[in-house]
């Protein structure tokens, strides 16, 4: 297991939550493609995985555009988040970013940053137990653009009350990255230190 230091010049941390803090993507990808099924809509994982971090709306647009489906936005991702949230109870936390969460909650301000409905969020938070870390979450629920627009952190920053340039963004996606660099925050790409709570 790799641990995740960070800078002394950073002030405050912001969270991506699926993904970075909780393994839920294998949990996304089941009510993915049974959301697909149900609507009688095929599409390759690796569409999928490349639009990691993005919201499902956004996708489905995506998804009718590149493959002619007319799929409802709006019911598919319902539908999905239905099929989500009967899932995140199998939920687990990612060790080495809980264990930052961890060592800088009551030290440092910290928010989650998600693409995912506030529903979702809310109840991975729970079932990894970190529901009360956390001094603000902003999710797709909310009134920001999505990432890769850097909107959802420059909200988050501002709701922590800190300037941008002293946050630190923990993402897994490459839509969330680039979101953090055009916040002009820094950023910490977790992938390569993941290593999944049993």
């Amino acid at each position: 297991m790799k641990k995740i230091n960070i800078s002394p010049a950073i002030e405050g941390i912001i969270f991506d939550c699926d993904g970075t803090l909780a393994d839920t993507m294998p949990l996304h990808w089941e009510a993915w493609h049974e959301t697909l099924d149900f609507f009688s809509a095929e599409c390759p994982q690796d569409f999928l995985e490349v639009l990691k971090g993005v919201p499902t709306k956004t996708i489905v647009e995506k998804i009718n555009k590149s493959f002619g489906y007319v799929l409802d936005p709006n019911l598919f991702s319902e539908e999905k988040e239905r099929r989500l949230l009967s899932k995140l109870h199998r939920v687990k936390s990612i060790q080495p970013v809980e264990d930052l969460a961890r060592e800088y909650k009551d030290i440092l301000p910290m928010a989650v940053a998600s693409g995912s409905l506030r529903d979702s969020v809310l109840e991975t938070l729970k079932g990894i137990e970190m529901d009360d870390f956390f001094d603000t979450v902003i999710t797709a629920t909310d009134a920001v653009s999505p990432k890769p627009d850097p909107d959802i952190f420059l909200e988050a920053a501002k709701r922590i009350q800190i300037k941008p340039e002293n946050c630190l963004v923990l993402e897994d996606s490459d839509a969330g990255i680039e979101a953090a660099i055009k916040a002009g925050m820094h950023f910490i790409d977790v992938r390569p230190t993941l290593t999944y709570k049993k």
